[in-house]
């Protein structure tokens, strides 16, 4: 996921401020990034509701078309940049012979159903200047990958496949419980994040909506409580950063990425989505793997999510698993950010369905695989939807040396790896074990009874 923006931007952040929907422009005629095949013709523009957005089509168009639905979310106004560095990202869907097209929503921050709504709106933007082609692919990256499958759930017939990488698939209410539990437990043993001399505020706040707090400043609290990415550390600073990382299972590496989101992200779904409502608990949670697991079950911080935030964020974000197209997924298996338990989430969302096929790979990569990999899985999932043929991870996996011989980039797939359950990973909540997070039965509900989620 894409690093928290700091400085001024969060002073914006915490009054609420997004980008005014703009008069719509385009699509015109753009240069292309430099990573694209040299005939490409890329266009971009800004749609009705102030979401900018690019589209390159090869010389050689198969006719086909990946629509992106980008991770994050990003917290600060949307840019052009947002949608040009995706296309250099993914340019090989480009150089496989697709037309691709990229959002960057229309405003930052938390949002899955506006994320899915702008992905669509692209979609019909592309049909509409370019026509109808013959088919749609889905893809979505990271947070991404819970806009995709959100989008393919609302929108069931504008799309012929999806695929889904690295993807944050436990949804909303369920897939940020680790880092509810970092929160916590960080402030335990450090607590300085507030410190004693500096207003308090509940933890599942994140942050309070008007301070100035910046990542550096984050990372200093950080750096100075576990002496984090130091060559040396003072034994207590050692204590701590062991205690916190056995217990919230956080890679050392990750750990700021993840404190970070746990900060001004929360503060974003918290204060900007939900009015200043509460969609995360963590009472009735055990904590286990610290120097002391008794003292910290005592003495870490517990509250309750009001009942209507969860469900808003739950309505928002969480995933049904009604989708009835082909789906394949790819995910590292040391994925640092979006742990690869993500994927037992989803398979248990999608339940007895037979569309899901899912690939791993012993890379310890978040926002990029390799692109031979990812030639690998779009060519499956294509052949797939066209023949009718279910393809396996191994056949996916056997397919990787002949585009690595284009590509250069790797190939790392294992096709006997099976993920454990998302409970192995992250500490469940009391009944919270149960997938999917929301059924269709409870998402028809909440929409007959106007639950609105999270504003766009």
């Amino acid at each position: 996921m894409r690093a928290v923006l700091a400085g001024s931007l969060s002073v914006v952040l915490a009054l609420g401020l997004t980008s005014p929907a703009a008069a719509a422009t385009g699509p015109e005629v753009t240069a292309c990034p430099a990573a694209l095949p040299a005939d490409t013709t890329c266009y971009g523009g800004q749609d009705a509701n102030g979401a900018f957005y690019a589209i390159a089509i090869p010389k050689a168009w198969n006719r086909s078309l990946v629509v992106h639905s980008h991770g994050g979310p990003d917290l600060g106004p949307p840019t052009p940049a947002r949608t040009t560095d995706d296309l250099t990202r993914w340019s090989v869907m480009v150089r496989e012979g697709y037309a691709w097209a990229g959002s960057s929503y229309r405003r930052g921050g938390y949002g899955t159903r506006m994320a899915a709504a702008d992905t669509e709106n692209l979609r019909k933007l592309v049909v509409a200047r370019f026509g109808q082609p013959r088919k749609t692919f889905l893809h979505g990256q990271s947070w991404g990958g819970d806009v995709a499958a959100k989008t393919a759930e609302l929108h069931p017939r504008s799309y012929d496949a999806v695929l889904l990488t690295s993807g944050v698939l436990a949804g909303g209410s369920r897939g940020y419980d680790y880092r509810v539990d970092l929160r916590v437990v960080y402030q335990y043993y450090c607590g300085n994040h507030p410190r004693p001399t500096e207003p308090q505020y509940p933890l599942w706040m994140g942050l309070r909506a008007d301070s100035t707090m910046t990542s550096a400043g984050l990372r200093a609290r950080l750096e100075e409580c576990t002496g984090y990415q130091s060559a040396t550390r003072t034994p207590v600073q050692q204590r701590n950063l062991d205690d916190i990382l056995a217990v919230t299972k956080i890679r050392e590496s990750a750990l700021a990425s993840h404190l970070n989101f746990a900060t001004f992200t929360f503060r974003d779904i918290v204060h900007n989505g939900l009015g200043d409502r509460n969609p995360f608990g963590n009472k009735g949670v055990h904590y286990s793997g610290s120097h002391d697991d008794a003292a910290l079950n005592a003495g870490v911080e517990r509250f309750d999510a009001d009942p209507t935030a969860r469900r808003d964020l739950s309505y928002d974000s969480d995933i049904t698993g009604a989708v009835s197209v082909p789906v394949l997924t790819m995910h590292a298996i040391d994925d640092p950010t979006a742990f690869v338990e993500h994927e037992s989430a989803y398979r248990a969302s999608l339940g007895p369905r037979r569309n899901l096929v899912q690939t791993f790979t012993t890379e310890a990569e978040h926002s990029a695989l390799s692109d031979s990999e990812y030639a690998s899985a779009l060519q499956a999932l294509a052949g797939w939807e066209r023949t009718g043929r279910k393809p396996t991870p191994a056949s996916v996996a056997a397919a990787c040396p002949a585009n690595d011989g284009r590509y250069g980039t790797g190939c790392y797939f294992d096709p006997r790896y099976t993920p454990a359950p998302y409970a192995s990973r992250v500490n469940p909540r009391p009944g919270g074990t149960h997938w999917p997070a929301l059924t269709p039965l409870q998402s028809k509900i909440w929409e007959w009874q106007g639950v609105k989620g999270i504003a766009p």
